[in-house]
């Protein structure tokens, strides 16, 4: 069972009612005479967050004493501190992605450094991080489609003949004799085989090569844009804290459970 004398809790007894109303009486303890508690959350943090993890610590240890009271307050702060960490860990990592995805033309070469064509140029890195799997294959499938209808297109230019034009621009898939037909339309290329010839070799064909380098290096691409967010040379001073704090929580678990062992002795 469990008494109250000075406002600190006794227990003797392992009686389940004992257990409960020792307890009730901690947690009031806790509450009354949390001179830690009070200094550990900040005005920002959820306090009642803070209070369930004590509580549910006091309930765990059942402490008898100030003494055994006050590490019990020791572990849950060393806790919430470790929550402070993680939480600042994160917010390092959130950004340096948002410095890796902003950077393509550093990011995308990194990802391949032997590859040809990975030049980060109008590329969104948001957009290739956000792939599924099953949208890798879809775009590495319809890459793969633009540029052989881009260089069937410029074979049946190459090799001329009647309405080789027409033939051509029939060749090319639906987006790409889009943007064709825009800059015939704003008068950039004229509506010729030369024209379209021109169009192929400059703009279309090396932005097809470009596609597929990215669809096929998109998970290269994925984990580089990662590992460059991580900078985990900029975590060195969290780890070291938090390791810190794992070895405080070890000593002060160590130093209530050998109270408690000295006090059932």
């Amino acid at each position: 069972m469990a008494t109250m004398e000075n406002g600190v809790l006794v227990t003797t007894g392992k009686d389940d009612e004992g257990i409960d109303a020792g307890y009730a009486a901690v947690r009031f303890n806790a509450l009354k005479h949390g001179v830690l508690s009070r200094h550990v959350v900040l005005p920002h943090e959820d306090r009642a967050e803070f209070d369930d993890l004590r509580d549910a610590l006091v309930f765990e240890h059942q402490p008898s004493g100030a003494t055994e009271l006050h590490l019990v307050e020791e572990l849950a702060g060393v806790l919430w501190r470790k929550r402070r960490v993680l939480m600042a860990e994160g917010a390092r990592i959130n950004e340096g992605l948002r410095s890796a995805v902003n950077s393509p033309k550093l990011v995308m070469p990194s990802a391949a450094p032997f590859q040809r064509g990975l030049t980060g140029d109008n590329a969104d890195l948001r957009d290739l991080l956000d792939a599924t799997p099953d949208e890798i294959v879809e775009r590495q499938r319809i890459a793969a489609l633009d540029l052989a209808a881009t260089q069937k297109a410029a074979a049946i230019l190459r090799k001329g003949g009647p309405n080789a034009y027409a033939k051509a621009r029939r060749a090319l898939i639906q987006d790409s004799r889009d943007w064709w037909d825009q800059q015939v339309e704003e008068e950039e290329h004229p509506a010729t085989a030369e024209g379209l010839a021109q169009f192929i070799r400059d703009s279309l064909d090396p932005i097809c090569h470009q596609m597929v380098k990215e669809a096929q290096y998109t998970p290269a691409i994925k984990a580089q844009t990662l590992g460059e967010g991580l900078r985990a040379h900029l975590l060195e001073k969290l780890n070291r804290y938090e390791t810190h704090l794992d070895r405080k929580f070890e000593r002060t678990l160590a130093m209530l459970l050998k109270l408690k062992e000295l006090r059932g002795a």
